[in-house]
């Protein structure tokens, strides 16, 4: 049984690395706060502690699970080193494997610790260089991110949306609504590239296109941002495209500048133009927010790679349909055969790699 014994530290180990003890702390001072009488007299504020106090629960529940299995691991390998009895060692192992997920499910929780990983978000998509082709990969790829918020059981609401000339779409904007959306999709945020033989060529040759995603959290209304009316621009306009499911046509579309930055957010999904103009100005915020972020910490691409040529040597993946069919992601190294799986919203195993695998390169404290 030997190599089985380090899971008896795991109360130590472990215990710090998810810092138990802290949130241990947290839950007694959050408890204090919603126990007092005037709790209430702040309806936004009580919300989001009673929902952070959920999230520690959420994790104190998982740890008192872990250390139960960590008890029953230990009495297991007592048994079997007395009695030598390999049907022991194989409950063992078992229970062995149940501990290493558990502490692997934990270990992601963690990931998704950022300030704002709890937040819905807005995604991004933009046809790079390329005309229609590059167009028609945006449309697949928002179909594909449509499909994994469903997958994931997120509301997904498309706020602009610019069509192709003949197929896709030149730009779309979509507001997620799902616990830790941001954090999972911010996974996402980058150059995509697809090879194929292009439908829209009558030669039937191979054809690479790009399109970028950027991701940005919605940020909550109590956060300060100095935004002067001066310094926006608001047009309205007509909506164009099909409309349909995912945009009404209307005269109300708003697009909103921010004249200094050069920022620019529309909607033309809501009914009024009053409720247009709210959603654009929560794009602006949430851009402006990144932007700020991106500024202060002097690093420009942390918006998601917004300033990256969509092209050649800035891609986090690629999509191959010829002359063979994979899907890689160029910065874990994972990969699928699967395409069509993917392209119809399988993307887990892809951002779950890339959030654990940033978090274990990066220095405490770059999170």
């Amino acid at each position: 049984m030997h190599g089985l014994h380090h899971w008896l530290n795991v109360s130590t180990s472990y215990g710090g690395l998810f810092d138990i003890d802290t949130k241990r702390e947290d839950i007694q001072e959050l408890e204090a706060k919603i126990a007092s009488p005037r709790f209430w007299d702040d309806t936004d504020g009580a919300q989001k502690l009673l929902k952070e106090r959920t999230s520690i629960d959420k994790t104190l529940e998982a740890w008192g699970k872990l250390c139960r299995l960590m008890e029953d691991v230990k009495i297991h390998i007592e048994l079997g080193s007395e009695a030598e009895d390999e049907e022991t060692l194989a409950e063992v192992h078992k229970l062995n494997a149940e501990l290493a997920e558990g502490v692997d499910r934990l270990e992601f929780q963690r990931m998704l610790s950022g300030p704002h990983d709890g937040n819905n978000c807005f995604v991004s998509i933009n046809a790079g260089a390329g005309g229609t082709e590059a167009q028609d990969w945006a449309g697949m790829l928002l179909r594909m991110y449509l499909r994994y918020c469903e997958r994931k059981g997120w509301k997904s609401e498309i706020t602009d949306c610019q069509y192709g000339d003949e197929a896709g779409v030149k730009g779309v904007t979509f507001l997620v609504n799902g616990d830790f959306s941001y954090g999972y999709l911010k996974a996402e945020a980058g150059i995509h590239r697809l090879v194929r033989i292009s439908p829209f060529d009558s030669n039937a040759r191979r054809h690479t296109s790009f399109a970028s995603l950027f991701v940005f959290p919605e940020i909550a209304d109590d956060i300060e941002l100095k935004i002067a009316d001066s310094d926006l621009r608001i047009d309205t306009f007509r909506s164009g495209g099909a409309g349909g499911q995912h945009v009404n046509v209307t005269d109300s579309a708003v697009r909103i500048t921010h004249i200094p930055t050069g920022v620019v957010a529309a909607c033309q999904n809501e009914r009024s133009q009053h409720m247009n103009k709210a959603t654009a100005m929560k794009v602006i915020r949430a851009k402006l927010y990144e932007l700020e972020l991106a500024e202060r910490a002097a690093k420009a691409a942390v918006i998601g790679g917004e300033k990256k040529e969509i092209g050649w040597g800035s891609q986090i993946r690629s999509y191959v349909l010829h002359p063979y069919r994979m899907v890689k992601d160029l910065r874990t190294g994972v990969e699928s055969g699967d395409t069509d799986s993917v392209l119809d919203g399988d993307l887990e195993e892809f951002v779950v790699a890339f959030l654990m695998g940033v978090r274990r390169g990066e220095k405490e404290g770059n999170g």
